[in-house]
Parts: C-alpha cells; structure tokens; sequence
C-alpha cells in the first residue's frame, strides 16, 4: 500500500450511528492545504487537481493512450494484418488471462490503490502493438500471443480500477456525465488512433499496415503508461461538494476476497446481470473480423474504423447527457434506457442481418486471391455507403451498450469496494465472453453463425438483465443499503476528519 493511503488510514476510529456517518457524508468540508487542492479559474469553474473531475480526466487520458489505441489497432480488422489468425489467437490469450484477472481484479484495485493498479495495467499496450510490428517482419505468433497474453493481465487492472473511478467518484446526479465524459475522451483515442493507419495506408489498397503505424501506437501506449503515474490514490480526492469518496480502511485479502462473495450473496440479483457482462464485447468479434476485414480492404477498413469510434463518441453524448436529464426520476431513466437499448439491438442489429445473408462465406473471403475483390471506398451505393453506415451505428450501440451498463452498475451502490468488485466482475464475465468468440472466429467459424450468435447472445442477456434494471435500480442509495449487506459495522469505519468508511 502507498505510503500516502498508510497515513489516511491511521485517524483512531470513532464511533458513530449510521444517520450521523450520512449527515457528515454530506456535510461540506474546507479542503485541506496543499497544491492538490488550490484551486484555478477555468471556463468560469473553479478546478483543483485532487477533484474527482481532473482525476477522471486523467484515467481519462490514460484509456485513450493505452486502450483507446487498442481499439484502433484491433478495429482495423486481423490487427492491420490481411490474414486475422493472429490477431484470433492472441485475443484468445488475452481475453483468457483477462477473465480471470478480472474477476479478482477488483480485489487488487482495493487492495494496492487505484493509481499503482492503472499504472501496472497501462504496461501490456504497447508490447501488445510491438509484437504485431515484430509479426510484419518475422511470422513470430508465439510472441503475440504472449503479449495479447500478458495485456490480458495488465487490461483487468487498468479496467477495473478504471471502472471503479467512473462509478464511485462522481456525485449520484452527475454519474451519467462523467461516463459520457469518460467515453468520449477514450474514444476520441481510437478515433485518432484511427487516422494514423488512414493516412500512412491512404494509396494502399490491399496487404498489411505499414510498420510506421505500428511504431506510432507503441509511443503513444508508452506516452499512456507515463500519464498513470500522475494520478492520485483514492484516499486524496475530495468532491466538489467537500465529501470524501468512500473507501476501506486497511483492507486486508481476506476481507476483500469476502467482498466478492459479499456482493453476490447479498444481492444475488446482480446474478442476472451476468449475461449482460458477458454480451458485452463479444460483438468486437463479428465486427472487426467478419464484417470489417472480411469485405472491405485495408484503407476502407481504416476509414469505417475512423466512423465507428466517432459514433462512440456522439452515443456517449447524447446517452450520458439523457441518463442524468433530472426532469426525469432515475428509476424512470433506468427503464426509459433499457427500453432504448432493447429498440435499438433489434433495429441495427436487423439491418446487419440483412446486409450479412448477401455476403461470401468464409470460405470464399479466405481464398489467397480475394483480396482483391474487396470493398473499396470508391465503389459507392450498396456496396460501401449502406455497410459504412451500418458499421457507423454499430459503434453508436456499443457506446449505448457500455455507458448504459456502467450507470446502472453505478446506480445500484454509491460505495468504493461495491463498485470495485461490480467491475471487477463485469470485466471478468466480459473478457470470457470476447474470449469464447475471438475462439470461435478462430476455428473458421461461418460468418452467418457468428453473426447469429452474437444477436442471440445481447437479446436474451437484455432480457434476462429486465428484472435488475425495472425492480432495484432507485432514486437515491443510502448508506444503510450500502452497509446492509456487508459484515462491517459503524465501529469499523473511520469517522473523523479524513472521512474514510470501510464498506
């Protein structure tokens, strides 16, 4: 634990009854002296580095260096690469090693501090994107598949704890705009990142991307792990109305791997999230490989790469801006979205069933001499502008997807460990469901088949997520539901001038 969460943590526990702990909670607070928390002038709003704002800036910046980059590599379909079986095979390690890392990343995330755990996770990016520049030149698949391996280690704790931020940190009014915030911000990653293989494969028509492509992603990942260590550990962040975020006081692995079991017994509800948590990368799959790779060639797979991450960013807009409408109760909001996910999984997702029955089979697409005869953007009608459209609003519903999970997640508990060890668990079930269909793809799976698949598998978790969403998200949590579940008593906690709660 770093030394500066050892001294938070150190205040003689006093003890108090749960309505006074509340009433303190929302008591506003003078912030302690230090640079970390003078305040600045900026756009009429004052801004003070130690600020849940300027932090999710920064975890902010960091997913749009490491991840961000990422998603613009593996978005161009096959890794940049015309033949995806390495790109299958190292997603496969990744995902793998990041499900289960994920699962108990959460712990980790409690345990070390928020600020070492993105820092270690920022690690694996730009190894993962040197080993496809060392595949350019060498054929070496054993070497990318231990680095999509090893990001599988390091993208559970830096997702984790990244989710972790975005749900306790921010007041309950303003939890849909700091996710919006969040997401564009990490987007707009990929969208740059998407630009540099658009330009430097500009004139290329067919083959691989270039090696400068790859040599940028691997600075701009390394320039994202530097970026993490300018962050702050929980313990330091004040909010604006001068209450603490609520944390654990010297957690120990005990108490955390109970947290896991605590989070599921006492609300064994959050079971049928699960589903959900698993549907919610598996689509990447079909997209990136079996749509985009698969019949379009690598400039115009660049091009639709730039469009979907924009429409990521214009989905997180108008979704996070909605779920935090106050006109409007959050219960009602909760419903009001899912109503709006479940429309639009059958709206686009129909309409790429109707571009996919038109398409080659696999077979056909893996023939040495196809490449040729794929999509270019010059080609025009039915055969470019309706698929880059389709491929447009397949990035707007995965932002409406994630941003809608991670609200509701956030509006089922306002505590640290809940919200650590809820991420921790999505992206677990996430990554075994990435991991499954990066599997699938990889033994030549029909693309029919993997389009099926994945439709089927986002309808039916909808529907099984229905009961958690309409039935317990609510207007306000409290404390007392917060601690209800939870083997601590208010004479564990840490009352006093840090305001530290061990939940």
């Amino acid at each position: 634990m770093a030394d500066e969460e050892k001294h938070a943590v150190e205040a003689t526990p006093q003890v108090a009854p749960v309505d006074e702990y509340a009433s303190a909670q929302n008591e506003f607070v003078d912030r302690p002296n230090g640079w970390i928390y003078k305040g600045y002038k900026l756009f009429g709003r004052e801004v003070y580095y130690a600020s849940p704002r300027v932090q999710l800036l920064l975890v902010a910046l960091v997913c749009f260096l490491c991840p961000g980059m990422y998603n613009s590599l593996s978005g161009l379909g096959g890794g940049g690469q015309v033949d995806p079986k390495a790109q299958d095979h190292s997603s496969v390690a990744l995902y793998s090693t990041f499900a289960v890392v994920g699962f108990f990343s959460g712990t980790f995330a409690n345990r070390l501090g928020l600020r070492l755990t993105i820092g270690i996770g920022g690690l694996g990016y730009c190894i993962y994107s040197a080993s496809f520049l060392s595949y350019n030149h060498n054929k070496n698949i054993g070497f990318v598949i231990f680095a999509g391996a090893f990001l599988g280690v390091c993208a559970g704790l830096l997702w984790t704890a990244q989710g972790a931020v975005m749900m306790a940190y921010p007041p309950e009014n303003k939890k849909g705009r700091y996710i919006s915030t969040f997401w564009i911000i990490f987007n707009l990653g990929a969208v740059i990142g998407s630009l540099i293989p658009l330009a430097q494969n500009i004139q290329n028509h067919t083959g691989t991307v270039s090696d400068g492509t790859y040599a940028a992603f691997i600075v701009l990942m390394f320039l994202g792990l530097i970026v993490a260590f300018f962050l702050l550990d929980a313990d330091k962040v004040i909010r604006e109305d001068g209450t603490k975020v609520v944390l654990m006081k010297n957690p120990s692995w005990q108490s955390e791997f109970l947290g896991l079991w605590q989070t599921i017994s006492g609300s064994p509800w959050v079971l049928l999230l699960f589903p959900m948590f698993f549907a919610s990368n598996i689509f990447y799959t079909y997209q990136n490989n079996d749509m985009n790779a698969a019949a379009f060639n690598i400039r115009t797979r660049s091009l639709n790469n730039l469009l979907y991450w924009l429409a990521q960013i214009i989905g997180a807009v108008i979704n996070g801006y909605a779920l935090d409408y106050t006109g409007i109760g959050r219960a009602m909001r909760a419903k009001l979205s899912f109503a709006f996910l479940f429309f639009l999984t059958f709206v686009i997702w129909g309409g790429g069933y109707a571009w996919q029955k038109m398409q080659p089979t696999r077979d056909v697409v893996s023939q040495a001499n196809y490449e040729p005869n794929k999509v270019d953007w010059t080609d025009g009608g039915h055969l470019f502008i309706g698929p880059m459209f389709l491929y447009f609003f397949y990035g707007f519903y995965d932002a409406i997807w994630q941003t809608n999970i991670y609200w509701w997640m956030g509006s089922l508990s306002n505590s640290g460990r809940r919200a650590a060890n809820l991420a921790g668990f999505y992206k677990g079930f996430q990554s075994a469901g990435a991991a499954i269909f990066w599997r699938l793809d990889a033994i030549n799976t029909p693309y029919n088949t993997m389009f099926g698949a994945t439709w089927g598998v986002l309808a039916g978790s909808l529907i099984l997520a229905a009961p958690v969403v309409f039935l317990k998200i609510k207007d306000h949590v409290s404390i007392e539901e917060d601690l209800k579940f939870s083997d601590e008593t208010i004479e564990d906690v840490v009352v006093g001038a840090n305001k530290h709660v061990d939940v």
